[in-house]
């Protein structure tokens, strides 16, 4: 017999995109996870996930199992609160965010949000963001922006470029503009969250330089504290600037990259516009 347990943990899987997500968010062990969906599996006859390195997919099954499960989730809420006097808790507003939108600017859009109902923020690639936003499982997404979105109503809220990352104290952070050959004997620290990391390290390449790295890692906030420190340099959008660092121009490295808010199908105008008013002072669009 499927049980609340299977299908609560079932959407923990869906909505964290990972049993190590689903697993932290539960406060179970990820083996109890793996063997509730286990049992899940065998008792509707079918795979529900397709397990990939990263991440995992929900097959056919498992999508037409999404929209039940979350039916009757609510109908559970909604029992137990009709037994008590409290009414039942609102669920958040999802908002997915792009990993490398930087933590300032989130932090003053959380701060502006002005909704009724509680933000929940979900990170992600593009493609992640943009496959959850299709599938119903967020409201909005902050994200990159593509020509088609503003043809869907997407709001543009960020157009900038991408620079060389040194700390102030390096000797070439005066320089005004560098050429690739003046940092081809730095060391670089890799952003793994970059969205154009396959184009940057062909960019290097291509001219001959090719450094060693100190660290790579999918945190910005990390990555753009060892710059600052003196690790080493990168390269990243010019709003992941912080204190203790200079954003140079470098020649022939003219990437840029646009960040919008999408809405969702089941988004209501007045969360929509709350949302947008608080994008907009986050990222200072007049």
């Amino acid at each position: 017999m499927i049980k609340r347990a299977h299908l609560r943990q079932f959407m923990a899987v869906v909505d964290g995109g990972t049993f190590t997500r689903a697993a932290e968010r539960l406060g179970i062990t990820q083996p109890s996870l793996s063997a509730g969906i286990a049992e899940l599996e065998r008792l509707v006859g079918t795979r529900l996930f397709l397990r990939e390195r990263r991440r995992v997919r929900l097959t056919d099954a498992g999508n037409r199992l999404v929209a039940h499960a979350r039916s009757i989730e609510k109908e559970f809420r909604a029992a137990e609160a009709s037994l008590s006097d409290a009414a039942p808790p609102a669920e958040p507003l999802s908002l997915g965010v792009l990993a490398s939108i930087s933590t300032a600017q989130l932090t003053q859009l959380v701060r502006g949000w002005s909704g009724a109902r509680a933000l929940e923020l979900v990170e992600g690639t593009d493609v992640e963001l943009r496959r959850r936003l299709g599938e119903g499982r967020l409201s909005f997404a902050l994200t990159l922006f593509r020509p088609e979105d503003g043809e869907r109503g997407a709001e543009l809220l960020l157009d900038e470029p991408y620079r060389l990352m040194l700390p102030v104290s390096h000797p070439l952070a005066a320089a005004g503009r560098l050429d690739p050959r003046d940092v081809a004997g730095e060391v670089m620290i890799a952003r793994r969250s970059c969205e154009i990391l396959a184009e940057t390290s062909r960019f290097f390449t291509q001219r001959g330089v090719r450094p060693p790295f100190a660290l790579r890692s999918a945190n910005d906030d990390r990555c753009m504290a060892m710059v600052a420190a003196g690790l080493g340099i990168t390269t990243a959008p010019r709003s992941l600037v912080r204190d203790g660092i200079v954003a140079m121009p470098l020649a022939g490295y003219d990437f840029r990259r646009q960040i919008g808010l999408i809405t969702g199908a089941g988004a209501g105008a007045e969360e929509s516009e709350a949302l947008l008013t608080a994008c907009r002072i986050a990222f200072g669009v007049a």
